[in-house]
């Protein structure tokens, strides 16, 4: 396939249209350099641009060249070392050039492209063909998303709203309506003057008053103005409110004494992801933070991503706490309703039934979906074998992953919202 490529600049020397283009033709390479920026930045930079290397053997360029067409010999000046009919070897490749290694006198190379993204285009790319699954309006929120909408014309609005069609409709209407009985009674008066003028012997006064009354009546023609100010029209649009469908998402942490701290930085980044995603792509969205060790905590963004409280772990105090929440904030029928979980699979003895209990039987029937992530590379536990019951009994909204390492966040992230066929 042959790209063409314009390169005359739009505004303040860039060219928008052309880095769109550039940045499709070389999708491929892009999100593998983001998915490996977020692997392996830091908890506070991994929302930022990012460097992208382009392999030299992907950039070609077409060239547009004149030749003379047909056939022609031609000996150029200097050749002292070829005939017609030799083949002239090409450079070797890794030989000069940028091409790295020993030094070289001859040969020909090129560097790897480099450019930047900017911060946007890193997260667009990042949460490409992602969305909440199973997202459905429930009840219609209008409250706070409105769009214009036109609603004929008006006497009254801005200058900018002013409808020339229309108010050149209406002009021309008031000086039909305003002139019409003008151009009746001149028209009766110019047929009497031609008749007059037609006698034999025309009545000089009747003549004069006969023009004196034409004059009059032009003159009264010509003072109907062209364009009067109740003349304008302006466009009229009306505010009217959009149906949004609500929704909320619960983010569950485990911050107990099991969890280490690369775990809990392997949970922030991915609860992180997840909170940029939502804020992304969505408006109206609600987000609970909840953490817990044996007991759960509603908390703020602040203090979830960064508090330093430990202790024991019992999980069913954030679900039970999850639910008393959706019962007095977030009724099902309103809402749509999400759930989010990081834990290393540790749980205190027989506490992961009653997390099986929770979900099967007062959480999951209320939910969209429900994402489990188990931070550990050992062998799972009992939390963990309990949740595959639970998916078992509702496969198309409960989903869990396990992650071993920063490598996992982003795949499995990419796993659990990746966009479904409707």
């Amino acid at each position: 396939m042959a790209y063409l490529i314009d390169r005359r600049l739009n505004g303040k020397n860039k060219s928008a249209v052309n880095r769109q283009r550039f940045l499709r033709r070389y999708r491929k390479h892009i999100k593998e350099a983001v998915a490996d920026a977020v692997s392996s930045r830091s908890i506070t930079d991994i929302d930022s641009g990012e460097t992208i290397t382009i392999p030299k053997g992907d950039i070609e360029e077409p060239v547009f060249g004149h030749g003379p067409g047909g056939k022609r010999s031609i000996v150029h000046p200097g050749n002292k070392e070829f005939v017609a009919g030799d083949q002239v070897e090409r450079p070797k490749r890794g030989k000069g050039g940028g091409a790295g290694g020993k030094a070289s006198n001859q040969g020909e190379g090129m560097d790897d492209f480099v450019f930047q993204i900017t911060q946007d285009e890193f997260l667009d790319f990042m949460f490409d063909e992602l969305e909440l699954p199973n997202l459905v309006k429930r009840q219609l929120a209008g409250t706070d998303s409105f769009k214009y909408r036109r609603a004929g014309f008006s006497t009254v609005g801005t200058p900018n709203q002013i409808n020339i069609v229309r108010s050149l409709k209406a002009a021309n209407g008031r000086r039909i309506a305003l002139g019409a009985s003008k151009r009746r009674r001149l028209k009766e008066l110019e047929t009497q003057l031609a008749a007059e003028q037609a006698e034999t012997s025309p009545n000089e006064f009747k003549l004069l008053q006969l023009d004196e009354e034409i004059s009059e009546l032009k003159s009264r023609l010509k003072k109907i103005p062209f364009l009067d100010d109740f003349d304008i029209r302006y466009n009229m649009n009306v505010k009217e409110p959009q149906p949004t469908s609500k929704a909320v998402m619960f983010c569950i942490m485990d911050v107990s004494g099991s969890m280490t701290q690369d775990v809990k930085d392997i949970a922030k980044r991915f609860f992180i992801l997840l909170y940029l995603f939502l804020q992304r792509n969505y408006d109206h969205i609600d987000v609970v933070f909840i953490r817990h060790h044996t007991s759960a905590k509603e908390v703020d963004e602040e203090e979830f991503f960064y508090s330093r409280e430990t202790g024991g772990t019992v999980v069913s105090s954030a679900l039970k706490l999850m639910k008393s929440i959706m019962q007095a904030r977030y009724p099902a029928s309103q809402w749509n309703i999400y759930g989010a979980q990081a834990s290393d699979g540790d749980n205190w003895k027989d506490d992961s039934s009653s997390c099986f209990d929770l979900l099967s039987n007062d959480i999951m029937p209320e939910l969209q979906h429900y994402s489990y992530v188990e931070i550990t590379p050992n062998k799972h536990q009992a939390l963990w074998y309990e949740y595959e019951q639970v998916r078992n009994q509702f496969e198309e909204s409960f989903a869990l992953q396990q992650i071993t390492s920063n490598a996992d966040i982003y795949p499995v992230f990419r796993e659990l919202f990746r966009r479904r066929p409707a």
